[in-house]
């Protein structure tokens, strides 16, 4: 029992060396740098954010989160409202220049 027991012992030692040497050679096999803790891959706009932005943000992932097809739902929500509320004051603007110019 003891021999079965060191063996075990043994090739586990010998799987983690394995590992943790064709993790040092090959890498994470990542074309970019990994972000630095705290960090998130969000980006917007800093000015003028439309529906397109918002529905192709995405988060990163956490143990502890949110569901991500609500979060999904939201986005794609408040993106098609942000649209539609732009097109409204651009239809507005353009109305109120036309009225303006008569």
């Amino acid at each position: 029992m003891t021999t079965a027991l060191l063996y075990l012992v043994v090739m586990m030692l010998v799987a983690a060396v394995v590992f943790l040497l064709v993790s040092v050679v090959f890498g994470r096999g990542e074309e970019l740098p990994a972000l630095p803790p705290g960090a998130s891959p969000t980006r917007l706009p800093a000015d003028g954010v439309t529906g397109d932005d918002l529905r192709s943000v995405r988060f990163q992932l956490v143990l502890r989160g949110y569901k991500m097809t609500e979060v999904d739902w939201v986005l794609r929500r408040v993106g098609d409202e942000l649209d539609d509320l732009r097109a409204r004051v651009a239809e507005l603007e353009a109305q109120q220049q036309a009225d303006s110019d008569a």
